[in-house]
């Protein structure tokens, strides 16, 4: 599939699909390419730029993703090493869970304080 593909399929722009492959995100080899030039993405790629997107709309910043999908795939990394990983990202999601929850439970009570003033 073209760029073009991509982006429809993935709702990302064409830009950023190319800024993820600058900074590493997601890899193209000399393969995938076609004769003009032109770079020939794999279903691969679309389910990596479907994890990136998820990942982004958590709260994970690039750098953070790239991270945790170098590590999935990195086998220079000891198991230990990439669960040690894993798990300190859980720690983070519990812990910004948490803090969701603290803001949350603040809204609600506004709400009911305004409820309130307009009795």
């Amino acid at each position: 599939m073209l760029i073009g593909e991509i982006s429809l399929k993935t709702g990302l722009s064409r830009d950023t699909i190319r800024y993820y492959e600058k900074i590493g995100l997601i890899k193209l080899n000399k393969k995938q390419r076609r004769d003009n030039n032109y770079k020939e993405y794999s279903a691969e790629i679309i389910e990596r730029l479907e994890i990136i997107k998820r990942a982004k709309y958590l709260g994970f910043s690039l750098q953070e993703i790239k991270e945790l999908i170098d590590a999935w795939a990195n086998k220079t990394l000891t198991v230990d090493e990439r669960i040690e990983l894993f798990e300190s990202r859980i720690a983070l999601l519990d812990e910004k869970i948490l803090r969701l929850n603290e803001v949350k439970s603040l809204i609600r009570k506004r709400i009911k304080q305004i409820k309130e003033e307009g009795k």
